[in-house]
């Protein structure tokens, strides 16, 4: 079976879930001897390389795009389409990078004394979001056209219209992958072109993959569409398999310390709002206690303003976005993980912590909490609660430690290679029926 994926993310460029969902699904397709040809919209550099090693990268037939293997991954091949699109980028965010590539056009032709096309390569992407996805989309086709494969996979909005493209092009059925939705990311203030996007390419396919009941329910309530076309499957998590990782310096925290992590994008969907105010109402009655913000977003300032006027600046470390080891490290040092997501489809980040024997406590608006049980979990908005619940982990040292235990033997159950064999199914019953 040959699969023809297209996905917004993958390792080593990871801002969000999505990368990490498609390297463990993919990883675990090859391991079941499915051929995936993995297309994404981003030129992908060795040196910033941290799950996998890459190989040396060779020009494509076509010459337009550029082709990557993995030593892990022998049965998949990458392609990136050269393209500015990334996860999680709202239309002004594409646009001012887009202004950026062309004052750095400006900058190097100009140091050419004026000379043009000395910046090959960056002429070519849309000024804007959405018409640079549909230049992807035609971008795919040409590539698809020298392919063959059995089935189309296509990994959230961005790439549905390219998946729509080459499914029409060449015939082969559509799978569409939903990690997450815009009501999800944007709650009822949704992007009405993204929203668009999104049933088109849901109408369009022949099945739907959601990764939670949860998912399945906004699909067909929102996107109108039936049930008997929408499968869930759960996404899982890879074995840590590294219990002695360098130990990261604990800079601003105390050695008596508790840590409480927050980690992931710092934007409305992930509720780093009701962390610091469940933050505050735990600082009120103990001391020893920091909260760690792990990652990056369009909240971030607001965020740090916010732990400011609160009077609890202090007590919260802001990281940054965090990569590879560091991620190991930080779930190391924790004694707690929260995630408090308005609106989480599924959630990988709680299975990571389990693995790395860290309890975890999880709003109830999340998909993950449907296959979680040896964890807390709270209404997202019950700032009182969750702050209850972060003080008896850190209070009473038996609750942390049957949290740590269970979930740890509970997470094993949860493998990418379950996920992989779910997604072959549904493979193999729209090549059959379509």
């Amino acid at each position: 079976m040959k699969v023809f994926m297209l996905g917004w993310e993958f390792p080593p460029f990871i801002s969000g879930g999505l990368g990490t969902a498609c390297y463990g699904l993919t990883k675990a397709m090859s391991n079941l001897g499915i051929e995936v040809l993995f297309a994404l919209p981003k030129p992908v550099e060795a040196s910033h390389a941290t799950h996998v090693r890459m190989l040396t990268p060779k020009p494509t037939p076509s010459g337009t795009e550029i082709e990557y293997a993995y030593d892990e991954m022998r049965n998949v091949r990458f392609l990136a389409i050269e393209s500015m699109l990334s996860p999680y980028d709202v239309p002004q965010q594409y646009h001012e990078k887009f202004e950026a590539v062309i004052r750095t056009k400006r900058q190097v032709e100009s140091a050419a004394g004026g000379a043009e096309d000395q910046a090959p390569g960056i002429t070519h992407y849309a000024g804007d979001m959405f018409t640079e996805v549909h230049r992807y989309a035609n971008a795919a086709v040409k590539l698809a056209m020298e392919e063959d494969f059995d089935v189309v996979h296509a990994h959230d909005w961005m790439t549905y219209p390219a998946g729509n493209a080459v499914a029409a092009v060449t015939g082969r059925p559509l799978v569409v992958h939903v990690h997450s939705t815009e009501f999800d990311r944007s709650g009822e203030h949704v992007n009405q072109m993204i929203y668009d996007i999104e049933r088109r390419g849901m109408h369009a396919a022949d099945r739907i993959i959601a990764v939670s009941h949860l998912t399945r329910n906004i699909i067909i309530s929102r996107y109108g569409i039936t049930g008997d076309k929408v499968e869930v499957v759960y996404n899982g998590v890879e074995r840590n398999g590294n219990g002695d990782a360098a130990f990261m310096p604990r800079s601003g925290i105390g050695s008596e310390e508790k840590i409480v992590l927050f980690l992931g994008r710092i934007t409305m969907q992930k509720g780093p709002e009701y962390f610091l105010m469940a933050a505050k109402k735990v600082l009120d009655e103990m001391e020893n206690v920091k909260f760690v913000m792990a990652g990056s977003g369009d909240m971030m300032h607001r965020t740090i303003e916010m732990a400011a006027e609160m009077g609890i600046g202090h007590k919260v470390l802001f990281t940054g976005f965090l990569r590879g080891d560091d991620v190991e490290r930080v779930y190391q040092m924790a004694d707690l993980y929260v995630m408090p997501s308005v609106s989480e489809p599924f959630g990988i980040a709680p299975l990571e912590a389990l693995n790395h024997d860290v309890p975890v406590l999880i709003s109830k608006q999340s998909g993950v909490a449907e296959v979680l049980t040896h964890v807390l979990k709270v209404d997202f908005w019950d700032v009182n609660e969750m702050a209850n619940k972060i003080a008896a982990v850190l209070k009473y040292p038996p609750l942390q430690l049957t949290l740590r235990e269970h979930g740890n033997f509970e997470v094993r159950r949860l493998r990418w290679q379950d996920a992989a064999e779910r997604c072959a199914r549904v493979y193999s019953d729209v090549m059959v029926h379509v």
